[in-house]
């Protein structure tokens, strides 16, 4: 919790410095995985600075804007009211119900994440939760997808974590988690593991003036289940067509499973 603390206010500049701004296409890919559609009720857990989210509210925006763009074009005897109309109707509803809601155990997070969508001009179907992804307060067979990015090896105990990502989930729901992984080329994962130990911790002191922090989640990456280990955990929680793919090497991969 004081790691997450401490980082909240400078985690966006870590996370582009640490990473060379390659976090970003990673959760494009999460995102375009998902494929959500206008309708989808997504929470996302451990999701703090809100890039998850901001992701999925401008994928299903793009999603009905185009739906929109196609009903009229196949419907070329349409009058230029109607036309009007169906415009309308899509100012007023640009998201078709989809909601996203975060959830982070940290307020210094959560607070960060408030601030970044005011910014950006993020307000409509997107709300903020503080809770524990171990003890989720949402009730059993709510959501449509369940997503957590780079936080499953910040909890506790992950086996209870899963369980609580498959009772909040409706049957037929999908969960995706992107994470830190294992790299299977030996040579790129010396010169990973020379980076991590060398570089990070230092740009922590620099960038963020918290080397402790950073040292930690490098250890916490190196100390997280490999892909095997992590598909077989989420299978125990009851989870089906379970695979994952491996981002750069394994440097990260996305996890996927269904409720069904």
């Amino acid at each position: 919790y004081q790691v997450f603390e401490n980082v909240a206010e400078k985690y966006d500049v870590m996370n582009d410095s640490m990473s060379l701004g390659i976090h970003r296409v990673w959760k494009d890919i999460l995102v375009h995985k998902m494929n959500p559609s206008p309708g989808t009720l997504l929470v996302d857990v451990a999701g703090g600075t809100g890039d998850i989210a901001f992701r999925f509210l401008n994928y299903v925006r793009s999603v009905r804007e185009r739906q929109l763009q196609q009903k009229l074009r196949h419907h070329q005897n349409l009058s230029w009211q109607e036309i009007s109309k169906s415009y309308q109707e899509e100012k007023s509803n640009p998201l078709g119900d989809s909601q996203v809601v975060v959830c982070d155990i940290n307020k210094e997070m959560l607070k960060a994440g408030k601030q970044k969508a005011q910014h950006l001009g993020y307000s409509e179907g997107l709300s903020w939760v503080l809770g524990n992804a171990e003890e989720l307060p949402f009730d059993d067979d709510k959501f449509d997808v369940y997503t957590i990015a780079f936080g499953i090896r910040n909890v506790t105990r992950i086996d209870l974590a899963l369980q609580e990502a498959y009772r909040v989930l409706k049957p037929g729901g999908r969960f995706l988690c992107l994470e830190f992984s294992h790299v299977s080329n030996p040579l790129l994962s010396r010169l990973y593991d020379l980076y991590s130990f060398q570089v990070i911790p230092v740009l922590g002191e620099v960038i963020a003036g918290d080397w402790k922090s950073y040292q930690y989640l490098v250890e916490s990456i190196r100390r997280f289940p490999p892909q095997e280990e992590l598909k077989a955990m989420i299978e125990d929680a009851g989870f089906l067509k379970v695979d994952y793919q491996n981002l750069n090497s394994g440097i990260v991969a996305i996890h996927s499973g269904f409720k069904l």
